[in-house]
């Protein structure tokens, strides 16, 4: 029999006696979010991608995305959020971005028109993300998949559409 308040370990479990009562605490099972939010932005971001090249249907897109390895480590529910958000305002977005971009939206590369059109949908249709959290996440994305200086194209860009869609925002922080 333990003493009062002696610890057990136990693969992830830890157990702790008190008055021969047992209290039992388990790991947290939940994931960093921010963490399966840029995991699901990624998925996302392949799945328009291939969408854009091989003018998919959504549902083959769904189905490839959910093979992905990623695709465990992702939010699913955002990531159905966000890629059924940039499905549905596809044309408003390109239409938004189109003003500060420097070519025709049809002459960007598709990385950086998926990652705009990502980034575009955050920033106008959810506005519980700061805009300087979707602007970083965009860039980020333009890191590791664009071009060799297509974060910085991709920065430029949302900064100016981040000053159009949520001006009170960026001049508050700015003060």
């Amino acid at each position: 029999m333990m003493a009062e308040n002696d610890v057990s370990l136990t693969s992830l479990v830890v157990e702790t006696v008190t008055d021969q009562k047992t209290a039992v605490k388990k790991p947290s099972a939940k994931k960093k979010s921010g963490q399966n939010r840029r995991k699901s932005r990624e998925l996302v971001l392949k799945a328009v991608y291939r969408g854009m090249l091989n003018q998919s249907e959504m549902s083959a897109v769904y189905r490839d995305m959910a093979e992905d390895p990623d695709y465990a480590k992702a939010d699913e529910a955002y990531f159905k959020q966000l890629l059924e958000a940039v499905g549905e305002h596809t044309a408003e977005l390109d239409e938004k971005m189109a003003a500060f971009i420097d070519r025709k939206v049809s002459e960007l590369s598709p990385i950086e028109h998926a990652i705009l059109q990502i980034s575009g949908c955050e920033l106008m249709f959810d506005m519980s993300i700061p805009y300087r959290v979707v602007i970083n996440e965009g860039v980020e994305l333009a890191k590791i998949y664009g071009g060799v200086d297509g974060h910085k194209y991709i920065n430029g860009v949302l900064d100016k559409l981040a000053a159009d869609v949520r001006a009170s925002e960026v001049l508050n922080n700015k003060s």
